[in-house]
Formats: structure tokens, sequence, C-alpha cells
């Protein structure tokens, strides 16, 4: 019997990618929303009184370019408004709508679901590997 595999990126990647389909495919059918799309809609449900699309970059780590397509695509399917910046002429500010409030609800359960799953295949590893997770994606 071989080891197992220490390639530790290619397994992360890998499995991060296999868990990205098996979310997506449970929060589209729960919500209408893929998590990228649900991560942007937290982000945007974490900041009430709006974000803009930089400071949604940020926090997404995503680059500007890349979140004016996601926010653009959220806002045509009427989950975020967009609207002028009190104080900066060029930027947008992103705000919930209320049918992004409704898909943020109808995913909240299946996203517990998964998370709940996951810490029950992981077993007693669970904590040390969030730990670890953390520390990884860390910018400091």
């Amino acid at each position: 019997m071989s080891p197992p595999d220490q390639r530790l990126f290619f397994l992360l990647q890998r499995t991060a990618h296999r868990l990205r389909l098996d979310a997506d495919r449970r929060c589209l059918a729960a919500a209408g929303v893929t998590t990228a799309q649900l991560g942007a809609l937290f982000a945007v449900h974490d900041h009430p009184g709006g974000l803009t699309q930089r400071e949604l970059a940020r926090i997404l780590g995503l680059r500007e370019s890349a979140v004016t397509s996601l926010a653009g695509r959220l806002a045509a399917a009427g989950l975020l408004t967009r609207g002028a910046h009190p104080g900066e002429h060029r930027a947008v500010m992103l705000r919930l709508s209320e049918r992004g409030v409704a898909a943020l609800r109808a995913a909240q359960p299946e996203i517990d679901r998964f998370n709940a799953e996951l810490r029950a295949r992981l077993g007693e590893h669970h904590a040390a590997l969030a730990a670890a997770l953390h520390a990884l994606a860390r910018d400091d």
C-alpha cells in the first residue's frame, strides 16, 4: 500500500473544487445562487450601510473587475441594489435588496447542513483543520 498523497497544495485545490461543486449544487437548489454569489451577499449583509465595489473586492480577495461583473449579475438578478456613493461621485454603493435577504435566508439552512456534514466527516480533527486553514488564509 502506498503512503497517502503528500502534495498538500494539490490536495487542497482538489478538495476545494469538489466541495465548491457540491456546495454550489446545494445552494443553487435551495436559493438559486452559487457560493461565490452568497459570499458577496453575506459581505454586503454584514455592512448594512452598504459597501463600495472596491470594499467588496477587498473583503472577497478579488480584483475589482471581477467584483464589477459579479455585482452586475447580482443586481440584474434583483439580489443587490446599486446606488450613488454619498461622498465619492464615481463610487457605486451596493446594498442587499429584499430578494437578496430572502436568498440568504433560504440558503442558510443548507449552508448549516453542509458545514455540519463536514464537521462530522472530519470528526475530532475539524477544530485543528479549521485553525490551520485560518493560519494559512491570514494576510500577514
